[in-house]
């Protein structure tokens, strides 16, 4: 058993190449082999968003604060709340981050299949990102 104290582990600036605007993550759990899961607390500033992604064994995302929005390839745009959850199964091409007038912070949970938890693809564009 390990036990990481509120605090003990820095927060994390995302990766501009995976995402557009301001987003931070603050890991939860990063699971060694044989085990599969990672988890992150992962906060949007407003507009900010994911580039379209897929993850192997799906995501579960699940909002604690502010307002959001997700798509899948070809879907409707769905507007996130404070207490929604969504579950993006394996393979789908996706994205998801705040609202453009407010933040949103969600955790955000995947499993990794030999190794890999995520295969990043194109920004989402601004017309896309609109909707």
């Amino acid at each position: 058993m390990q036990r990481f104290e509120a605090g003990s582990r820095p927060t994390r600036t995302a990766p501009a190449e995976w995402f557009t605007g301001t987003v931070t993550q603050d890991p939860i759990v990063e699971a060694e082999a044989p085990a599969r899961l990672r988890a992150a607390s992962v906060t949007f500033q407003p507009g900010a968003r994911t580039n379209w992604h897929t993850h192997p064994l799906g995501q579960t995302l699940y909002v604690v604060s502010g307002k959001g929005r997700a798509q899948t390839w070809g879907g409707p745009m769905i507007e996130l709340g404070v207490g929604d959850t969504i579950w993006i199964p394996p393979g789908e091409k996706h994205w998801h981050g705040a609202a453009p007038d407010e933040a949103m912070t969600h955790i955000a949970m995947h499993e990794a299949l030999d190794g890999s938890h995520i295969d990043w693809l194109e920004p989402v564009t601004d017309k896309q990102y609109a909707g």
